[in-house]
């Protein structure tokens, strides 16, 4: 098993690509701290994965919040005295609030920044504090083409939040290689999860997606898993500062 005896936070856990990942980890050996603030679809994969003997716990956090981030890093110290991995998965996604620049109201950007930005802002600023102290990790944080092109040109917020977070990612990565701890950045493409399913429940609007991907599907939470377990894994141990896309192609036409 490629992460046995790591410890590991998912954040964004509950439900998508957290759930994935999170159920990855712990199927190859890790210790899971499965946070988000669904606490009924967080408890239910926790306890899914003990039934199989695995070792997963749940901690409900508000990753924009920064008393909730410490009480999770807290939690999560007190049970194992370390942390290896963060995997940071929480976002919104607000279609109908988040619109273009002259459209969007201010508590809106706030709230998709305080939960997107500020949210990997924070539990990065713990993993990394958690890291030195234990001789380094794996800092995975979620990226978007959004962030990279104007693909989502009403998705003001939502989009700067993600361009955040890969700028984030190097110089993360830069300020801290010599300390051993590794950062870097999926980059999904279009993933048919329920934070997408606002726009893929329309069969007509699917196929359009559909089409725009170069290999001729859309991406499910399967397939971020294998990247994820290779950033998590020791098998990356010259990997940092790098965005990774796991995107069918999309951002390569």
């Amino acid at each position: 098993m490629r992460l046995s005896g790591k410890v590991t936070i998912v954040t964004g856990a509950s439900v998508g690509l957290g759930r994935a990942v999170a159920s990855r980890f712990a199927r190859e050996g890790a210790s899971v701290v499965a946070a988000d603030v669904n606490e009924t679809d967080g408890s239910a994969l926790v306890a899914e994965l003990n039934s199989e003997g695995l070792d997963a716990m749940f901690v409900r956090t508000d990753v924009s919040q920064e008393c909730a981030v410490k009480a999770l890093y807290d939690a999560t110290f007190l049970r194992y005295g370390k942390l290896d991995v963060l995997y940071s998965n929480a976002a919104v996604l607000l279609p109908e609030r988040d619109l273009p620049i002259h459209e969007i109201s201010l508590e809106t950007w706030d709230y998709v920044m305080s939960v997107n930005l500020r949210g990997t802002f924070l539990c990065a600023k713990y993993a990394i504090s958690s890291m030195l102290q234990n001789g380094g990790g794996s800092v995975i944080l979620l990226g978007s083409p959004t962030g990279l092109v104007g693909c989502a040109p009403a998705l003001t917020a939502y989009s700067a939040s993600k361009a955040g977070i890969m700028g984030l990612t190097r110089v993360l990565a830069a300020a801290h290689a010599r300390n051993n701890i590794r950062v870097n950045s999926i980059v999904p493409g279009t993933m048919d999860t329920p934070m997408n399913s606002y726009i893929l429940a329309n069969p007509a609007v699917r196929e359009i997606y559909r089409d725009a991907v170069p290999v001729g599907r859309l991406g499910t939470p399967q397939d971020i898993e294998g990247i994820a377990l290779f950033l998590a894994s020791d098998e990356s141990s010259y990997c940092t500062g790098g965005l990774y896309m796991c995107d069918g192609g999309l951002t390569a036409v």
